[in-house]
């Protein structure tokens, strides 16, 4: 049991800068964001699992194999502070889900109830409802009983997917433009590429976002800072100005380590022209990534169907499916724990930018044993092997379902300091 009284601490950033803090209170933790208390919860003495195959067979209440986790109860600010407000925002409650799925990012759910001291806990289930950020345990048809269970299973797979984010308040890990366009999928309309190592019919792809705007933005507990993406910027239209993200590219592509993996080492004149001409492509995401706003990596986020790998895609490449390249410049933003971290955070946002991406695929030299570690680290398989005209790849995949599933989004685990990437 926790002392009557402990020191606030904090867990995690939310994306708008917001500090997230809870102090043990008894068998109270409270929830700080921004400085303000907005909310509170208990744990109570039974624990529930969520079975869903098993409902309505012999095994229903047997089923051991299924995990069980601690019921909580929400509370509202006044139960924990006079004076308080009795009720919670519902971006506030996504900033408390936040804290739960952190400090228990094992559990594939969280079983909780609504304090009936919520003014507004109609108006809470609906929204943990209806975005899928919870559910009720599996109804047969014809059987409402469901409807009057106060236990919600808040959900640790649709957490992360964005659910309760978009169209519901402005803390998500997507920013400005990109979380506009997830808010209702781009329509589909055909469209088509030719290039001199593509020819493709594929969906219309998106008006890409400004160049400097952040598109994603999420802070890792575990290594104490917020990693962001913003789309790369070249300053001015003239070949005189050379913005900090060309400078940098520059510099880094120059550097012995990138340059063994990418070839790109050259004038600041090529590399203006190379980003040029991604900034230009509509299937290319060129972004740059830092550490509490140091740039440390750059990431081309593409589209799979536009892209020349798309021909060794067994079965072909589906409409929505997305890849990357990637690279990290500073040597001391290297090591296997922070690339976990940012690896697992491209994936997350090109997983939130469309709801019809069902997976993501890599194309790494077979023969570089730290990515494909990597790879596998964050959920990816080796697919098969396949040969370029100038190398032979790994082709790795990370289906949608497993991403989401697996506990990857709250920490990564801890690496050896030898292990480099």
């Amino acid at each position: 049991m926790a002392s009557s009284s402990s020191a606030w601490r904090r867990i995690l950033v939310l994306p708008d800068d917001a500090p997230a803090e809870v102090q043990e209170s008894g068998d109270t933790t409270k929830v700080a964001i921004g400085g303000t208390v907005v909310g509170a919860y208990r744990t109570l003495p039974r624990s529930l699992a969520l079975v869903i195959s098993a409902i309505g067979t012999p095994f229903e209440n047997a089923a051991d194999h299924v995990p069980k986790f601690p019921l909580l109860e929400l509370l509202p600010p006044s139960a924990v502070q006079a004076g308080a407000s009795t009720s919670i925002s519902i971006a506030d409650l996504w900033g408390v889900l936040y804290v739960l799925h952190t400090l228990h990012h094992v559990q594939e759910n969280v079983p909780a109830v609504l304090s009936p001291t919520i003014a507004n806990a109609a108006e809470l289930e609906t929204y943990l409802l209806h975005s899928g950020l919870a559910r009720k345990r599996h109804t047969l048809l014809g059987d409402t009983s469901s409807a009057r269970d106060p236990e919600l299973f808040l959900l640790r797979e649709t957490f992360w997917q964005g659910a309760g984010t978009v169209n519901f308040h402005t803390r998500g890990w997507l920013r400005g433009h990109a979380a506009f366009l997830a808010g209702a999928p781009f329509p589909y309309t055909q469209s088509f590429t030719r290039t001199p190592l593509v020819i493709a019919a594929h969906p219309l792809r998106p008006p890409k976002p400004r160049p400097g705007e952040v598109v994603y933005r999420k802070f890792w507990p575990n290594i104490g800072q917020m990693l962001e993406f913003t789309c790369v910027d070249l300053g001015g239209d003239g070949d005189d100005e050379v913005s900090e993200h060309l400078a940098t590219f520059h510099r880094w592509h120059n550097s012995d380590h990138v340059n063994r993996g990418w070839g790109e080492r050259g004038p600041i004149e090529k590399h203006r022209k190379y980003l040029r001409e991604l900034i230009a492509d509509p299937a290319v995401l060129p972004v740059m990534m830092s550490w509490d706003g140091e740039l440390m990596g750059y990431a081309e986020l593409v589209y799979i169907k536009e892209n020349h790998v798309a021909p060794y895609v067994p079965g072909g490449a589906w409409d929505y499916d997305r890849g990357l390249h990637v690279l990290v410049g500073e040597q001391k933003f290297r090591g296997l724990n922070r690339s976990k971290a940012w690896f697992s955070a491209i994936h997350h946002c090109l997983f939130l930018q469309d709801s019809r991406t069902t997976r993501v695929i890599g194309e790494p030299k077979a023969s570089n044993k730290q990515v494909i570690v990597l790879s596998e680290a964050v959920g990816m398989n080796v697919n098969t092997i396949f040969d370029f005209p100038y190398k032979r790849s790994a082709m790795t995949w990370l289906p949608r379902e497993r991403f989401f599933k697996l506990d990857v989004l709250a920490y990564s685990e801890e690496a050896a300091p030898a292990a480099k990437l």
